[in-house]
């Protein structure tokens, strides 16, 4: 059987490059070689895309960008929409095989649509959601928006926008809600840019730095209770896993918690019950469905005080780290890391 040329694109201009990295060499370590052709393609954080041929290690300790023997310029062939990808060297253009693309990619212009678009304008399949499903799932505000025409609930929210006045802000939220609030970026992922808020100082603080991250902020309600994630995979039929539900070990799960620290629990199942774990897992389907969601993602809800249930977020591009949830509750299903990309890559070519 011939193998699959794959393309794995990693890096990307977002907050999140160095969690790309880390996904990224994961995922290159568990693709099976008998099946595929593995190219990598890295984007730097300045936004450059290089074929790179280097040493795998050195994607996840951010060195490969400076591995100039290795990195060759390199492209989708957006001008005369073949399927291809091209190496530039000099003056010439050479194709470098692809049949798919894998992005491992997250944040900005990695899970918002953006790549997505690229690669559907170069009519080259890929792994993951498509372009509309990518940025409404992205936007938290666009995503809040739609599931309101659902059955599945949701913690309330003020949408604002960073160029407004914050003591008007501040006045609004406090008309809204009781402190404290948590506030977050709507274009944000691994929690960058979010932070809770305990009074208006905290607040105007939380504003500015959700603020860096996007134009767009959502103050929510602050929800003490369980953080609880299931992974969905499927094209139009989407299957649920079960529940895993994460103990941060600090105030909330934000980024040093992910990626930094090593103070998070994880717990498969989650520990609420039966019939929480059957809701929440219809309920996710629900949210893919509704948003338009293809391959794969991961939805994420809040439990509170084991008997009310609220939607968080989705996410399209799921971290695949070595404590990633996404790999981690299909493993518990009994899947191997081999067959989930498997999987993956079988769904990306249905179409």
């Amino acid at each position: 059987m011939k193998k699959l040329d794959l393309i794995l694109l990693f890096g990307g201009r977002s907050s999140e490059h160095e969690v790309s990295c880390r996904s990224a060499c994961a995922v290159l370590a568990h693709l099976d070689a008998e099946k595929y052709n593995v190219r990598t393609v890295g984007i730097t954080k300045a936004g450059k895309w290089y074929l790179y041929s280097g040493d795998p290690a050195k994607i996840a300790d951010g060195t490969w960008e400076k591995d100039w023997n290795f990195l060759l310029p390199a492209m989708p062939d957006v001008a005369t929409q073949t399927g291809r990808f091209y190496g530039i060297q000099g003056a010439s253009l050479w194709a470098i095989p692809c049949d798919l693309v894998f992005p491992v990619l997250h944040g900005a212009e990695g899970e918002d649509g953006r790549i997505q678009g690229m690669l559907d304008v170069a009519r080259i399949p890929y792994v993951g959601c498509g372009c509309a499903a990518s940025a409404v799932s992205m936007d938290k505000a666009l995503t809040k928006s739609i599931i309101n025409n659902t059955d599945v609930p949701q913690v309330p929210c003020l949408i604002v926008s960073a160029a407004d006045d914050v003591q008007e802000v501040a006045a609004r939220v406090e008309a809204k809600f009781t402190y404290p609030v948590f506030v977050k970026p709507a274009n944000a992922g691994s929690s960058v840019g979010a932070s809770k808020a305990e009074d208006r100082d905290g607040l105007l603080r939380a504003l500015a730095l959700a603020a860096k991250e996007d134009k767009k902020i959502l103050v929510e309600e602050f929800v003490r209770c369980r953080e609880v994630e299931v992974a969905v995979m499927g094209n139009e039929s989407p299957v649920a896993s079960r529940t895993g539900e994460i103990a941060p070990g600090s105030d909330f799960y934000d980024y040093d918690t992910k990626y930094k620290n090593d103070t998070a629990s994880y717990y498969i199942p989650a520990r609420i019950s039966e019939e929480m774990q059957e809701q929440i897992r219809a309920w996710a389907v629900t949210v893919y469905r509704a948003l338009g969601c293809r391959g794969l993602s991961r939805v994420d809800f809040f439990v509170r005080d084991d008997r009310e249930i609220f939607f968080n977020e989705i996410n399209t591009l799921p971290g695949f780290t070595s404590i990633s949830m996404y790999p981690k509750l299909w493993m518990d299903a009994g899947l191997t890391f081999s067959e989930i990309l498997d999987r993956l890559i079988a769904l990306a070519q249905e179409g």
